[in-house]
């Protein structure tokens, strides 16, 4: 059977519509944190920023042995190979519970650590105590992921999605208790919400779980899970990290971006931190859909179907550019309207913040297609388990040329946040050509040269 453009959009469509929403309701949680201690206490919402960032820098590097488990299951998946898709996500899960170990000391002795990054004491102390007891969910959070990917790899995505959004309930109903003293609860502020992001991290670990073992009993996941199986472990390390590194660079290109923004004043970093949250949402559905392509790019591999694997990746390109296109026309047209829902009109600053806003994300438009681009690409090379070069061409493009950039144009030529958002642009141009130069140019492995080109899709 070859597959047609027709079939590869709808199993796209099935695959990656269910990890948007879980991507997006992933982002909720994050909101529902920031929205509640904000009401509570503005010294408490900075302070869980502070250590909520170093929390989702670990969390991000760790989870790429978790990316790792992706392509890998998915291959063996379109191999058959039940077995390789076992010991690939059990290493995984070793492989997050041995990160988790490595940098835990971090999290529970976080305030010179803090005080070390230049924040107050004040700051270091609350956010020191958030990290506590929020950072032991790093040992859920990492394997969840693992387990996540296991199942998009299996395209059971529907279940990863209704335990995100279960997430979010349980986060909503926690924070509420614990941060306010709700419903006879204990009023704990800053320490509610650390107790709330570990239980919702548990909870959502007890349910995947629970779910994998009901859908996948063939797979055996947790059968003898205390033995090493240190090829595996090797194969998903030396997938997994290079993927980590990818993650943080592009993760610290827009970090950089906020640090820049914060030296033109606190109204660019407020205007900034609003159109970062909407250009989030659009790229969530890029990131959905990378997700997909890292799938059906594992599954085609593992089948040995190249010219399936090279048709399916066109496809959803193409998807995403669509995508990309409506966001321009949107962020162009009606900016003040996305950007409004989050200001106070009463508040004298709202105008000024709108004002820059506005600017950045027009900025914002002019990166919509190559940002998709680069994290298709991304989607694809992963599905054929190409990480390292990806990974070099990613701190080339956001740290050689994409924070200088920023720095040049935004702070040293004084064109200020929408100079800023041109040199994020810039970097994330390099690497969509970069990436894309690289998937075009790309050829199976030696040990696929016997592939039956064009058989399946």
């Amino acid at each position: 059977m070859q597959y047609t453009t027709r079939d590869h959009l709808k199993a796209y469509l099935v695959l990656g519509l269910p990890l948007v929403g879980s991507h997006v309701a992933q982002m909720s949680i994050t909101l529902i944190d920031t929205l509640m201690l904000g009401w509570y206490d503005v010294d408490a919402l900075a302070a869980q920023v502070l250590a909520g960032t170093m929390f989702f820098v670990f969390f991000i590097f760790g989870s790429g042995f978790a990316w790792a488990v992706m392509p890998k299951v998915a291959q063996a998946e379109g191999a058959n190979d039940e077995r390789g898709a076992r010991r690939t996500t059990r290493m995984g899960l070793w492989a997050s519970i041995m990160f988790g170990v490595a940098v835990m000391p971090l999290f529970l002795w976080a305030e010179p650590v803090l005080l070390a990054l230049g924040q107050t004491p004040e700051l270091a102390a609350m956010g020191a105590d958030y990290l506590a007891i929020a950072g032991w969910g790093i040992f859920p959070a990492l394997m969840v992921m693992t387990l996540k990917s296991f199942l998009a790899a299996l395209e059971k995505t529907q279940a990863v999605l209704w335990i995100t959004v279960a997430a979010v309930f349980a986060n909503a109903l926690v924070n509420y208790a614990l941060i306010f003293g709700n419903w006879g609860a204990p009023e704990l502020g800053i320490v509610g919400a650390a107790w709330a992001s570990l239980v919702v991290q548990v909870l959502s670990f007890v349910l995947i779980v629970a779910y994998a073992q009901i859908a996948t009993p063939e797979h055996q996941l947790f059968v003898r899970f205390w033995r090493a199986d240190w090829e595996a472990f090797g194969e998903v390390f030396r997938l997994g990290w290079p993927i980590g590194i990818t993650a943080l660079a592009e993760v610290g290109l827009f970090a950089a971006s906020s640090v820049m923004m914060g030296w033109l004043g606190t109204l660019p970093l407020a205007a900034h931190g609003i159109a970062m949250q909407v250009i989030s949402l659009a790229f969530m559905v890029h990131l959905g859909l990378s997700n997909a392509a890292t799938v059906r790019a594992g599954r085609a591999y593992g089948r040995g179907d190249i010219s399936g694997l090279r048709h399916g990746a066109y496809t959803v390109f193409a998807m995403s550019v669509v995508v990309a296109v409506v966001a321009v026309v949107i962020f162009l047209t009606i900016p003040e309207v996305l950007l409004s829902a989050f200001l106070d009109p009463t508040d004298p600053d709202a105008p000024a913040v709108m004002a820059i806003g506005v600017g950045l994300m027009a900025a914002a438009a002019l990166f919509q297609l190559v940002d998709a681009a680069q994290v298709m690409a991304l989607g694809v090379l992963r599905g054929v388990q190409d990480t390292r070069v990806p990974m070099l061409i990613a701190g080339v493009a956001y740290w050689v040329i994409g924070v200088p950039a920023s720095y040049v144009l935004g702070i040293s030529l004084g064109y200020g946040g929408v100079g800023i958002w041109l040199g994020l642009a810039l970097g994330l141009a390099v690497a969509a050509v970069l990436l894309i130069w690289r998937f075009l140019r790309w050829q199976p492995a030696a040990d696929h040269s016997s592939v039956r080109a064009g058989e399946q899709g």
